[in-house]
């Protein structure tokens, strides 16, 4: 392999390759255009390839370009997670660690952050519990939990430290083909219910007072306290909700028959922290954050921003 090929020339490759613009790729990044420019053609120089067509706007990726990008995409997330797990080098002196982490993650996230924590901690050091976010919250205040993955409530305990690791914004999902387009209001939805979210949960709170300001109030009565159960309906036609991308994440199985568009109204999202009580190591907490957030970087953010690339910029890691 050219010694010419740098970890900073694959990073502007892949991220040209979701941007579609050079200058949208080097402002993501923190580098100007030029030098964006430079690294990428140091790297078709060394790899003896054209990755990208450069006379196509937006910039498309060449068919090398588009194989290469797969091999890029393993290596800079292999990487990023190796880069991540060394922060947990500090929990060595941990003599034991309860963690709550939000449902949401059961899929992708929480596997790969056990998998972190136990290659560090022992089996009888480590216990772990999903559940929903306020029941996190409560488990923290209660001392039930050392540390919380949850969304942000309301109004936040001020007694617990609060880490922010993601923005999730909400979208609308809807049956695949229902709509031709992002639709301007939510009267391109009247034929079909609205689907809430269970009203204990935050997130259903969330919305809820969203429309509420916004005087909206959409028809539909059922609530669920499961996102799969919603996503189910949504995909046999059998109604719409508002949402964030990781439900739609954790509802892998009906991603063919549902769609996702930008909601018609003020944006809004919610936000995913990892909180601890003041009293706890701050240190390892930050560690643990900064795992976390290569973890959402690789099995979050970036499977999403590749099917759904007008999400960037409001689904991000935090901060930013």
């Amino acid at each position: 392999m050219s010694k010419t090929i740098s970890l900073k020339a694959l990073e502007v490759f892949e991220e040209l390759s979701r941007a579609g613009s050079m200058q949208t790729a080097a402002r993501n990044l923190g580098l100007s255009a030029p030098a964006a420019s430079q690294q990428l053609k140091n790297l078709e120089t060394a790899l003896g390839q054209t990755l990208i067509d450069h006379d196509r706007r937006p910039l498309t990726l060449s068919r090398g370009g588009q194989a290469y990008l797969v091999h890029v995409r393993a290596a800079l997330t292999h990487l990023r997670q190796g880069a991540a797990e060394l922060s947990l080098i500090d929990l060595q002196s941990v003599q034991s660690l309860k963690i709550s982490i939000i449902d949401d993650f059961d899929s992708d996230v929480t596997p790969r952050l056990t998998a972190a924590l136990a290659s560090v901690l022992s089996p009888a050091q480590l216990s772990l519990m999903t559940a929903p976010s306020h029941r996190i919250l409560q488990a923290l205040t209660e001392r039930q939990s050392d540390l919380g993955v949850a969304a942000r409530p309301p109004s936040p305990d001020t007694t617990l430290s609060e880490e922010p690791v993601l923005r999730d914004p909400f979208v609308l999902a809807v049956p695949r083909g229902h709509l031709p387009g992002p639709p301007d209001s939510l009267d391109a939805l009247i034929r079909l219910p609205f689907l809430r979210y269970e009203a204990s949960q935050l997130m259903a709170r969330q919305i809820a007072a969203q429309l509420s300001r916004l005087r909206l109030e959409p028809q539909g009565r059922m609530e669920l306290d499961s996102n799969q159960a919603i996503f189910g309906l949504i995909a046999s036609g059998a109604g719409w909700a508002i949402t964030t991308p990781l439900g739609y994440l954790r509802a892998r199985q009906f991603h063919e028959a549902v769609d996702l568009h930008p909601l018609p109204f003020a944006d809004f999202s919610r936000t995913v922290s990892l909180f601890h009580r003041a009293d706890w190591m701050p240190r390892i907490a930050s560690g643990i954050a900064d795992s976390l957030r290569g973890i959402l970087r690789a099995q979050v953010v970036e499977p999403i921003l590749a099917t759904t690339p007008w999400l960037d910029g409001s689904l991000a890691i935090l901060p930013d």
